[in-house]
């Protein structure tokens, strides 16, 4: 299940609902070290329409790691891999973790380079806002 990065059409599906587009690495420690704070705000909101969408920048090879860490966290947004960083280009990500927050009208609205702490006040006003 989840989510693949074929392409960043993907993302239009969306449209109508507020998505948080992150993308990390199993390599990378602070992007695993804010995911669990993602969850948290991913089930705070999910009911009034958040989409979370973590897109892997790990190779083609690396699909069985990239599921277990998930499955082994007890995630439940979907996953994708973007190995060849397709999705990651075209909206010029260099750094992970990257976050993209992508409101209803489909208009890149934020974006966070680094670690954020998603489950505080300032992240949950943010998406509250934005999903109203």
């Amino acid at each position: 299940g989840g989510w693949t990065a074929a392409a960043a059409e993907r993302v239009a599906e969306y449209r109508g609902r507020v998505v948080l587009l992150n993308f990390w690495g199993t390599w990378c420690g602070p992007c695993k070290e804010e995911m669990p704070a993602r969850e948290r705000l991913y089930q705070r909101h999910r009911a009034q329409g958040l989409v979370v969408l973590a897109l892997s920048n790990d190779s083609e090879g690396s699909t069985q790691r990239v599921k277990r860490f998930i499955k082994e966290s007890g995630f439940t947004f979907p996953v994708g891999l973007d190995p060849r960083l397709k999705v990651a280009s075209l909206y010029r990500v260099r750094v992970l973790p990257s976050s993209l927050v992508i409101d209803r009208k489909g208009t890149l609205s934020f974006i966070a380079l680094g670690p954020r702490e998603w489950d505080k006040p300032a992240a949950h006003q943010l998406f509250e806002s934005l999903l109203k």
